[in-house]
C-alpha cells in the first residue's frame, strides 16, 4: 500500500498503515530513550497488566515512574506528580456493569493521555506500548515458519503448503519425537531421522495444537482433546486481538503479523476439520440408530460448522422428521439436507467461505443417505 494517498482536492494525506507505522516507531523510540532501569520498570508493570488481562482479573493496578524523558534530545527527565504514580483499574462498579478489565484499562490510559502533564501523557503511552508488546512477544509462543494458500473462492489462506525440507519443530521435546523413514538419510547411511510431531502437524504454525490431518483423521487421543486444542488456538487469537484493541499500532509489529498469519490459518483449518469430523460422527450415529429402529419418533440435527468471522464453532439446526410416530427412511435425511442447502445458499449472515464450508457438510450429509 502506498504511504500516501491523494484526496479529490489534490491534497496529499497519509495512509492508515503509514500513520500506524509512525506511531509504533514513535513509542518504540521513546521507550528506548529511557534509562535501562526505567525500561525494566515499564516491562514489570506491563507484565503484571498483561497477566491480569488474560486471566482475566476483575481488578488490577499499575504504577508510573517518578521521572522519564519525554522527548528525544531532552537533557533532563520530567517529574511525574506523586499523586498520579499509582493507578487502579477495575473495581466494584466495573463488576456490576460487567465491564471487562481490558476496556477499563483502555479507558484509564485514555484519561491519562489527556493529562496536562506531558510526563504523565508519555508514561501512559509507554505503559500501553509495553503491555501490548508483552502480550504479543512474551505471552504467546513462537511457532514454525508456516505457509498457507487460500482455497478456491476464499480470501484467508488456510491450506498448509508442504515443505519437505522443513522438519524442525517449534517446540522440541523427546516425548514428541517420532521415527521417520527418510529415503535421503537411508541412501547416505545416516540411519533413521528423528523428528518431532507427525508430518501433517509439522506443516502448521504450532504443531502441538494440531488435532487433524488433511484427511480429517484424528491425531490426538480423543475428540475432547481436539476441542481443547481448538480452545487454545482461540485463546491465542483473542490475546492478539486484545493487544491491538489496546494499541492499534501493534498491527505493524513484525511478530504480531507472523503470529496472526500463522495461527489464523491453523485455527480455521482445524476448526473446519473438527466440524467435518463431528458431521461424520452424526452420520454414523444416525445409521446405527436407524438399524436399531430408534428414529421413528422424530429426528432433529444440529450440524456443527466453523464460523470464519467469529472464529468459533456453531451449529445449524433443522428437523428431518417432526416429533411423532413416523417411520424413518434415509430419503428423509436427503430431502431435509437439500432443503437446507437452499436456505444456507441464501443466508447473507454467513460470509462466503463459511457458507461454502457449511454447504459442503450438508452435501456430505445428503450423499451419505442417497
Amino acid at each position: 500500500m502506498p504511504p500516501q494517498l491523494k484526496q479529490a482536492s489534490g491534497r496529499t494525506v497519509e495512509s492508515p498503515v503509514s500513520f500506524l507505522s509512525q506511531e509504533y516507531a514513535h513509542w518504540q523510540t521513546l521507550f528506548q530513550l529511557q534509562p535501562p532501569l526505567i525500561q525494566r520498570f515499564f516491562e514489570a508493570q506491563a507484565r503484571g497488566l498483561a497477566e491480569a488481562l488474560i486471566q482475566p482479573a476483575s481488578q488490577t493496578g499499575f504504577a508510573l515512574p517518578d521521572k522519564i524523558f519525554v522527548a528525544k534530545g531532552a537533557k533532563t527527565e520530567s517529574l511525574i506528580p506523586s499523586d498520579q504514580r499509582d493507578q487502579l483499574v477495575g473495581g466494584l462498579m466495573e463488576r456490576l456493569t460487567r465491564t471487562g478489565l481490558n476496556v477499563s484499562l483502555r479507558q484509564r490510559l485514555d484519561e491519562l493521555s489527556a493529562s496536562s502533564n506531558e510526563a504523565v501523557v508519555v508514561s501512559s503511552g509507554l505503559i500501553r506500548f509495553s503491555t501490548a508488546l508483552t502480550l504479543v512477544h512474551d505471552l504467546l509462543p513462537s511457532g514454525r515458519s508456516a505457509h498457507y494458500q487460500a482455497a478456491e473462492g476464499e480470501e484467508i489462506p488456510t491450506l498448509p503448503v508442504t515443505d519437505e525440507q522443513d522438519v524442525d519443530s517449534a517446540i522440541t521435546a523427546t516425548t514428541d519425537a517420532i521415527v521417520e523413514d527418510d529415503e535421503s538419510s537411508r541412501q547416505e547411511e545416516r540411519g533413521e531421522l528423528i523428528v518431532p510431531y507427525v508430518p501433517a502437524a509439522r506443516r502448521f504454525f504450532l504443531p502441538q495444537w494440531v488435532a487433524f490431518d488433511d484427511q480429517d483423521h484424528l491425531l490426538v487421543n480423543s475428540i475432547r482433546e481436539a476441542e481443547a486444542h481448538l480452545a487454545s488456538m482461540q485463546r491465542f487469537v483473542r490475546i492478539l486481538h486484545m493487544a491491538v484493541a489496546l494499541a492499534p499500532f501493534m498491527v505493524v509489529d513484525e511478530q504480531y503479523q507472523q503470529k496472526r498469519y500463522g495461527m489464523l490459518g491453523q485455527l480455521i483449518n482445524q476448526g473446519r476439520a473438527l466440524a467435518r469430523y463431528e458431521t461424520r460422527e452424526i452420520i454414523t450415529t444416525i445409521k446405527r440408530r436407524s438399524a436399531a429402529h430408534d428414529l421413528n419418533r422424530g429426528l432433529s440435527i444440529s450440524l456443527p460448522y466453523f464460523d470464519d468471522q467469529t472464529l468459533e464453532m456453531k451449529s445449524h439446526d433443522f428437523d428431518v422428521i417432526p416429533a411423532g410416530r413416523i417411520m424413518f427412511i434415509p430419503g428423509f435425511v436427503v430431502l431435509a439436507a437439500r432443503k437446507e442447502l437452499v436456505k444456507v445458499e441464501q443466508d447473507t449472515r454467513l460470509d462466503r467461505s463459511t457458507r461454502k464450508h457449511l454447504l459442503a457438510e450438508l452435501e456430505m450429509l445428503a450423499e451419505a443417505f442417497q
